[in-house]
């Protein structure tokens, strides 16, 4: 009797070990994987986006995720073998960008992210994906900011950690009263209440935010192609897999007519003019 309830409390131990690798959660692949192999390692893949700029990336009321980068995000991890309910969302905001690769709390990220030399020493791009010039969103009704240099005796909001108010400072209109919010959301109210004269960034952002029902009629862009922003898709830095494989899927996605067709889809009803695709130049 001893030998039976010994082998039946074997048994019963390989049931339970058995039972507890099929029902253990899912992982989840994030940029502290090694490479990217589809979804074979993993069931899930964690992308950085923005969840404030419409047209681009905005989590709307109901928690779905809609925009040109939403849409790019999307395509590019299908080539990497993940289907849309196998892609995890996270906010990037523009100052923890950086850290959210670093620190392996995400695989990519696609959030406007332009790539620029400060940013490459800490992180790699894919890309780039698409080309956006810094402008001015100003009031309907203003007349006096026509240009950079007008800017020098007025209030002047951007995002912490966007190139745009680095911009700004350095270049455009050093003068200027720059006030830096956490998220363009609260440049927007502050531009509507008289708190701030102009919101600055990427030409892209700001047409996304004045075709939104809520605000049409009240802003408008001052038409201004103040630098060139390629926008890039972030990845821990030395993973050239996964940067060779992401690029794959931008110029796939070029080729197939995808990628105008979220052009279209995204920042055709801002009556925004895109320019063609880039050319892809990061790991070439």
């Amino acid at each position: 009797m001893k030998v039976l309830k010994a082998g039946a409390a074997v048994a019963t131990a390989a049931v339970l070990a058995l039972t507890a690798t099929a029902c253990g959660g899912g992982s989840t692949d994030t940029a502290s994987d090694a490479g990217a192999s589809g979804g074979t390692k993993s069931n899930k893949i964690v992308i950085g986006i923005k969840f404030d700029q419409p047209g681009l990336g905005l989590k709307t009321p109901d928690g779905k995720f809609e925009g040109f980068d939403v849409d790019v995000a999307t395509y590019v991890a299908k080539e990497l073998g993940y289907q849309p309910d196998q892609i995890q969302f996270k906010q990037a905001v523009s100052a923890e960008r950086e850290n959210l690769i670093s620190n392996g709390d995400v695989k990519l990220v696609v959030a406007t992210y332009t790539i620029n030399e400060k940013r490459k020493a800490k992180v790699d791009f894919a890309g780039p994906y698409f080309l956006a010039h810094q402008d001015l969103l100003v009031r309907a009704d203003e007349t006096s900011i026509t240009k950079a240099e007008d800017l020098n005796s007025k209030k002047l909001c951007s995002v912490a950690g966007s190139t745009s108010a680095q911009n700004v400072k350095t270049k455009l209109a050093p003068e200027a009263d720059l006030k830096e919010y956490p998220g363009y959301s609260e440049c927007l109210t502050g531009l509507e209440n008289k708190a701030v004269d102009a919101l600055t960034t990427d030409g892209s952002i700001l047409a996304g935010y004045a075709a939104q029902e809520k605000n049409k009629g009240k802003f408008k862009l001052a038409g201004l192609k103040l630098s060139d922003e390629p926008y890039g898709i972030g990845l821990k830095k030395g993973d050239k897999d996964l940067q060779s494989k992401v690029n794959a899927a931008l110029r796939k996605m070029v080729e197939d007519g995808s990628w105008q067709k979220a052009v279209d889809a995204n920042l055709g009803p801002a009556g925004y003019k895109a320019d063609p695709a880039p050319q892809i130049t990061e790991g070439s």
